[in-house]
């Protein structure tokens, strides 16, 4: 008998019961992952090996970035993980409404947390700290030659980052049509749940670059 509280099993042909489907769904998920550990891993180690060889020049760099609003991207970015935690509750539940009001509070903030980001990375151009697409890097620093590598670091960290946040939020914009829909909650409550452990990642991610780069002159 069906719990009247819970999302009623949808179950798909290969599976023999709704824990196994879960179960495999979490494992890819949690297989991806892995790989996305890896590309961000090798990018932080070479920052760190870097860090420790220009250690000043880098956490003079550093010093140049947007602390403070970053913090409250931060912060942004941390409700968001909040709201969609919850949405995955209230989807179980099969509380349409909450549901879809919590993942359209995520996406809101995930779409806030990039506007910031874009606004960082103009004021970044017009201060001219950025070393590549031909543009003249007009850094003041000590150092700027390391300082320029410091700044590769960072845009190839924040945009990889930002990517990420992209398709993350492709991805709820899609689970929120369905909940709409709400044609099959089992099923919906099972995509917000996989798309809840994708976006703690996303949080993870970030919360790391965060003391990495911007707080590494502080």
């Amino acid at each position: 008998m069906i719990s009247p509280n819970k999302a009623p099993v949808s179950l798909a042909e290969q599976f023999e019961n709704a824990e196994q489907q879960m179960e495999a769904d979490l494992l890819g998920m949690w297989l991806f992952l892995v790989t996305e550990v890896l590309l961000f891993s090798g990018a932080f180690l070479g920052f760190a090996i870097y860090y420790q060889e220009f250690n000043h020049a880098f956490a003079a760099a550093s010093r140049e970035l947007h602390w403070i609003l970053a913090g409250v991207n931060t912060a942004i970015l941390l409700t968001s993980g909040l709201t969609v935690a919850l949405a995955e509750q209230t989807a179980l539940e099969l509380n349409r409404r909450t549901t879809i009001g919590l993942l359209a509070l995520t996406i809101g903030l995930g779409a806030l947390f990039l506007g910031l980001k874009g606004y960082e990375y103009y004021s970044e151009f017009q201060d001219g700290l950025i070393p590549f697409l031909g543009l003249t890097f007009e850094y003041t620093g000590p150092h700027p030659l390391k300082a320029a590598l410091f700044y590769d670091f960072y845009f190839t960290l924040t945009g990889l980052h930002a990517l990420h946040m992209l398709i993350g939020l492709s991805v709820l914009a899609v689970i929120l049509v369905l909940c709409v829909r709400w044609r099959d909650p089992a099923r919906v409550a099972r995509q917000v749940r996989i798309a809840g452990l994708y976006w703690a990642f996303v949080d993870i991610v970030w919360v790391v670059v965060y003391t990495s780069l911007y707080l590494a002159g502080r």
